[in-house]
């Protein structure tokens, strides 16, 4: 199994910047891939950013594609989540999670084994 732990969400206003920061434990040698996602209040969760880690390629959303970056730190076991220029339909609980197994598409919520307890973010304008 893996357990893992998000954190540093919170509030901040438009164009401004936040680190999410995953902590990974347990089975860590299993993973094919981390992933984030989000959740806005009475929306689906949606895709946000995903790395893949054999080679570390990473595969983002249109709507933060150029705003957002997965970042990687093996020696931490965490995977960031850097995201810039927000805006304020990017509120929404942020949710990290793992691939133990190998599943080509990185951006279906069903393809990940194990999740984070989220962590939120607001936007203000």
């Amino acid at each position: 199994q893996v357990q893992l732990v998000e954190t540093g969400g919170g509030l901040v206003q438009a164009g401004g910047s936040l680190r999410l920061s995953c902590v990974a434990s347990g089975r860590t040698d299993s993973r094919y891939a981390m992933g984030w996602f989000r959740q806005a209040p009475g929306k689906e969760r949606e895709f946000v950013a995903a790395i893949r880690w054999s080679d570390s390629t990473t595969y983002y959303a249109d709507s933060i594609k150029g705003r957002f970056s997965i970042v990687r730190e093996d020696a931490k076991n965490t995977v960031y989540l850097q995201m810039d220029s927000l805006k304020l339909e990017d509120t929404a609980d942020y949710y990290c999670a793992a691939q133990t197994s190998f599943r080509a598409l990185l951006g279906v919520v069903g393809n990940y084994d194990y999740w984070g307890q989220g962590t939120h973010v607001t936007v203000s304008a």
